[in-house]
């Protein structure tokens, strides 16, 4: 295992592009990649990477407004965990990075081991790509009801945990928010955890990443359908964000495709920012604009990544438990 840690870089003009043009991305870790090809350093930004034998560890500092408004995110940290091969369907690996992420959230956390915590599941349970969040609420071990009814069958080193999954505004003609305010203010929550279904900027980090956020989330700011936002100012408790991106947008694709194309073909190499953006425009008009791309087997993939997600959850909320107890449960 080794650590390196990296500077961040400020863009020297702000670039004004349009939609089509704008890699759209709820990746921390996306958005400084972006910042760290220019020279001049960003107080409050910082970075230390951790590879592992089987993942890389991120952990990412935005501390200031500057560093904030060069990012597009929240100020907050954000923990990145890189799986490139997660999509292997590795059992040892899976359980590998639930360990890992157990000792981040708890870390995070920063909470007494008695203090009471909803999870919330955001997302469409009828849509595969959107699921991820009420999938991990299925396979979570639940205990605030057992406080009332059958305390003896709690150890010390268990957890009053909730959860809930309030489903989409097309659903239900409620916003999420809302529906967890109210939640929060009748159960008094100490934390609130949330999972989400995440939009990446690059085709490799699609269903092989892991972000974690003390920040909050903004659901579907990654595809442009930005929901209220869940965060410390909007629930009044601290709120703790986990996601992993299941979709990429096609556009992000085709400029991506675009300008590798161009290293190896003159004519392409001297297309400006406007011509690209003009011949994915008219690429994309007759799909409205927008068209988001997950794998084909995605169906098997989210129910792997709420498998990792849940169980990780489950180490971190109940100290008690063992790797053992956690796989138990999962089956």
């Amino acid at each position: 295992m080794h650590t390196q840690t990296d500077k961040f870089t400020l863009p020297s003009q702000a670039e004004k592009q349009s939609p089509i043009s704008t890699v759209r991305t709820d990746l921390a870790i996306e958005s400084h990649e972006r910042l760290s090809k220019d020279a001049t350093a960003i107080a409050g930004l910082s970075l230390d990477r951790e590879q592992f034998d089987t993942f890389t560890r991120i952990r990412m500092k935005v501390s200031s407004r500057e560093a904030s408004e060069a990012m597009g995110k929240v100020q907050g940290e954000y923990v990145t965990f890189e799986v490139p091969d997660m999509r292997f369907r590795d059992p040892e690996l899976y359980e590998a990075v639930a360990v890992a992420l157990s000792d981040e959230v708890r870390r995070l956390m920063n909470r007494d081991t008695s203090a009471p915590v909803l999870v919330v599941g955001l997302g469409n349970w009828n849509v595969t790509p959107d699921a991820l969040g009420p999938l991990v609420i299925d396979h979570l071990f639940v205990t605030r009801h057992l406080y009332n009814v059958m305390p003896e069958v709690l150890d010390e080193g268990f957890r009053s945990v909730c959860a809930i999954a309030p489903g989409v505004l097309g659903i239900t003609g409620i916003e999420s928010l809302e529906i967890v305010k109210g939640v929060v203010d009748r159960i008094n929550p100490a934390l609130v955890l949330v999972i989400d279904a995440l939009a990446a900027g690059s085709v490799e980090r699609v269903l092989t990443t892991i972000q974690i956020a003390d920040s909050g989330i903004s659901p579907g700011a990654g595809i442009g359908n930005y929901r209220k936002a869940f965060s410390r100012e909007s629930l009044g408790v601290p709120v703790l964000a986990i996601g992993i991106p299941t979709v990429v947008d096609l556009g992000t694709i085709m400029q991506k495709a675009i300008d590798r194309t161009a290293d190896r073909y003159d004519p392409l190499s001297a297309l400006h920012e406007a011509e690209k953006t003009e011949i994915l425009t008219q690429l994309l008009e007759p799909l409205g604009d927008r068209l988001i791309v997950t794998p084909k087997e995605i169906d098997q993939f989210i129910e792997d990544m709420a498998t990792v997600i849940a169980m990780g959850l489950n180490l971190a909320l109940h100290p008690v438990m063992s790797l053992e107890d956690a796989r138990v449960l999962l089956h």
